[in-house]
């Protein structure tokens, strides 16, 4: 579809200007620590602005309180974007996942769909038990003990938060077929499992 026949958004992209009373305090904690200011996910979450508060916090925990490592908590969204194909998932979170340490070559492999090749130890624990839990809905007693010879027991229940809630987030993105930012490529092509 070329932009001049591209639909309409589900939800008008909002400006701080509009945002109600309500709505405002999100705002203004959204755009101190987003890159995409009230763009993305939020862009939903402030049309209701008790649960994009709610939401906003567990995300603030998740991304930078967490106990699971930055490079592999972004490799756990990482993974979750490729599974859904989520655009701005993988185009928020693939230079974020580089710049924590996870190599070039592991985000090229997963983007297209494949388990990456050469992982280390712990990012290898980190896919298989996202994508097991994931596409399996279960984890199995060998994939939880290689996860406990890697993790603690916080560190687990964390990175099944994280993979739990950028579904979520996906979910929102899905629904609200957003995309990335106008002029930028997204990550993956029509047509393109």
């Amino acid at each position: 579809m070329n932009p001049a026949e591209a639909k309409p958004p589900r939800f008008a992209q909002l400006t701080m200007d509009q945002l109600d009373a309500a709505q405002k305090p999100l705002g203004e904690q959204i755009v101190k620590v987003s890159s995409i200011g009230i763009g993305g996910p939020y862009n939903s979450m402030l049309r209701s602005p008790v649960l994009g508060q709610r939401l906003f916090d567990l995300f603030h925990y998740l991304r930078w309180e967490t106990s699971v490592p930055l490079r592999l908590n972004e490799f756990a969204i990482l993974i979750i974007a490729r599974q859904w194909r989520s655009q701005v998932e993988w185009y928020a979170h693939a230079p974020l996942a580089q710049k924590a340490g996870l190599s070039a070559d592991i985000i090229a492999e997963l983007k297209t769909g494949r388990r990456p090749s050469r992982m280390a130890e712990d990012e290898a624990a980190v896919y298989d038990f996202v994508a097991e839990l994931t596409t399996a809905r279960k984890v199995s007693d060998q994939t939880f003990a290689r996860a406990k010879q890697v993790f603690s027991d916080q560190q687990i229940v964390d990175l099944t938060a994280v993979a739990g809630n950028y579904i979520m987030v996906a979910m929102l993105l899905a629904m609200s077929e957003t995309s990335v930012p106008p002029g930028k490529e997204p990550p993956f092509r029509d047509g393109e499992e």
